[in-house]
């Protein structure tokens, strides 16, 4: 059972200046996340930053429309997670409606490659008689790999989102919000969001040259499901910017508008269309795409988004989730092993190793024990190269994950064969004879970078709600508000309620629906998915949840998804809501 939840409300902010039409629990949730004018809920295109600002953005645009024009071979060089494989997805759709004839791309293996543009994959994209080489979602760390390009004849544009290293690749152009000397203002682009940004570039290039005579001037608007499914499953901060772009992707699946490999996905996933949230890219069609890289290749995925009819991309879609449901047993095993390893160490900064780990899903499992214990972790199984690891990480707020690697790689020079990564993610390759000088590099420099309150999880809400805001019509709102996501979080409130009943779902009872009495008001149906032991069969609790609605044959009903539970005994029920953290 959990102990006290350790709850702090976030700041009110100004709501002031927020539209009064708004549901009054709308705006005080919109000024708690900053935002602090109508001008920032206008979630059109034509306020979208111009893509001139994009250091490299022109010299990139001039040399692709000149592939164009000269009907030269383009090979775009992918990635094997969600972001990468809507990025060349994009990439190919993009420029084929800008006029390219000839355009392929290639894809590494995660197990035989490893990440980026190796001289490997430029050995692919050669063999399929690539001229220029566009990398997506990744290039900005792969100088052997341009130098490999380069040795080859082929001319190399960078489009990336990663930080860069000390050494910039020798490539034709680079666009990167995130190269040094870049006045970007928005830094969380994801991959695909750069692509697409080169795209528009480009088109306002060929429009100049009178390109748009003999073929009509594509409306790269079309690809927007598809940015924002890359942009919300890859966890970039959703600031203004993403926003848009989610926003305006949303607007088109919602409007049935969604490429057919979406459309498939979401068939597949039993999800509607009508009511599709942010919350579902991330959580029904990202975890299918990414599958793929996961345990075998990408091309199926890729395939599946570039699929032309639903007729086609259904086998495709189906073949992803079966993938899918192949990882999630795969996670489930190795969650148990990983939290118990984790459960054995007092490190603050947690390093876990089983020989027999499946390397596509490490990362998924050191998600799971970052979320559990709030500490930086990662997790290594062993590589296709003999002697070698390949570790993923995930961190928590005050902790720059690809910093912290860094740090170390400076202070312990050779022992980290590769790194890269952003603040809350990073990967990693090491000899498995340095591992457990790693992991006590790895954890001296955590506690170095974190004090005590940064390891106190502690968990935000937007407050309590009234009786008379629990209702069906604050759900609603918050439902067509948003785009939620990472940096701008989904709301969430605290509540304290009576179980009225309680029964157990699912197979192995990890999940629980409640029928919960609303003090001074009715009741309400709340389901806690993987419960676990937080389980309470009666009395008072104090919850964390989130508003949602149960559609039913035609009927709306509100319903709380319960994210934190914990059971209060009745005589400390009336005053435990004075000592919350507040």
């Amino acid at each position: 059972m959990n102990s006290r939840l350790n709850i702090r409300r976030r700041v009110p902010g100004d709501a002031s200046r927020l539209p009064t039409e708004l549901h009054p629990v709308l705006r005080r949730v919109y000024a708690a996340r900053g935002v602090d004018g109508a001008d920032q809920l206008a979630l059109e295109l034509r306020y979208l930053l111009p893509p001139q600002s994009l250091l490299g953005i022109e010299p990139a645009a001039a040399l692709l429309a000149d592939a164009i024009t000269r009907q030269r071979r383009i090979v775009i060089a992918g990635d094997y997670d969600a972001d990468g494989a809507t990025a060349t997805a994009v990439a190919i759709l993009g420029l084929r409606a800008l006029g390219a004839r000839h355009v392929d791309y290639v894809v590494p293996n995660r197990f035989s490659m490893g990440y980026g543009l190796s001289p490997a994959l430029v050995e692919l994209a050669r063999a399929k008689g690539a001229e220029v080489l566009v990398t997506v979602d990744n290039g900005i760390a792969s100088v052997t790999g341009v130098a490999a390009a380069n040795a080859a004849g082929i001319q190399v544009v960078i489009t990336d989102h990663h930080l860069a290293g000390p050494v910039l690749p020798a490539a034709d152009a680079i666009v990167n919000p995130n190269q040094p000397g870049c006045a970007f203002v928005s830094k969380h682009l994801a991959g695909v969001g750069v692509m697409f940004y080169v795209l528009l570039a480009m088109r306002a290039r060929l429009r100049s040259e009178a390109a748009f005579v003999q073929i009509s001037e594509p409306n790269l608007a079309e690809l927007l499901d598809l940015v924002a499914l890359g942009t919300v499953a890859d966890v970039v901060r959703l600031d203004f910017n993403n926003r848009i772009l989610v926003a305006q992707g949303l607007a088109r699946i919602r409007a049935g508008r969604a490429h057919a490999g979406l459309q498939a996905l979401l068939q597949i996933g039993g999800r509607r269309v009508e009511q599709l949230s942010s919350s579902d890219l991330g959580f029904v069609l990202g975890p299918r795409l990414n599958a793929a890289g996961r345990l075998e290749d990408m091309t199926v995925g890729i395939e599946c988004l570039l699929a032309p009819t639903l007729e086609a991309a259904l086998p495709l879609a189906a073949q992803l989730d079966g993938l899918n449901r192949e990882r999630r047993g795969i996670e489930a095993q190795m969650r148990e092993e990983a939290l118990e390893l984790a459960a054995a160490t007092e490190a603050v900064g947690i390093c876990l190793f089983d020989p027999v780990w499946h390397e596509g899903v490490v990362g998924l499992a050191a998600s799971r024990v970052k979320d559990q214990r709030h500490r930086p972790v990662v997790a290594f199984a062993r590589a296709a190269e003999d002697g070698m690891l390949k570790g993923s990480g995930r961190s928590i707020a005050g902790l720059h994950l690809r910093d912290a690697l860094a740090a170390v790689d400076a202070q312990h020079p050779g022992m980290i064969a590769r790194f890269g990564g952003h603040a809350m993610a990073a990967g990693l390759s090491l000899p498995e004879a340095a591992l457990t000088d790693f992991s006590a590099a790895f954890d001296a420099r955590c506690r170095e970078m974190l004090d005590a309150a940064a390891l106190e999880q502690v968990i935000e809400t937007d407050g309590e709600l009234s009786a008379a805001e629990l209702d069906l019509a604050t759900a609603l709102a918050l439902e067509n508000a948003g785009p939620w996501g990472q940096g701008f979080p989904q709301p969430m409130f605290e509540g304290q309620f009576e179980v009225l009943e309680f029964r157990p779902l699912g197979a192995d009872g990890r999940h629980v629906r409640y029928r919960l009495q609303i003090p001074d008001a009715g009741a309400v149906t709340a389901l806690h998915f993987n419960a676990g032991d937080d389980v309470v069969v009666a009395g008072p609790i104090r919850a964390v949840y989130q508003l949602a609605i149960n559609r039913f044959r035609g009927t709306q009903s509100l319903e709380l998804r319960i994210e934190h539970l914990q059971a209060l005994a009745p005589s400390d029920a009336a005053a435990e809501s004075d000592a919350i953290t507040g």
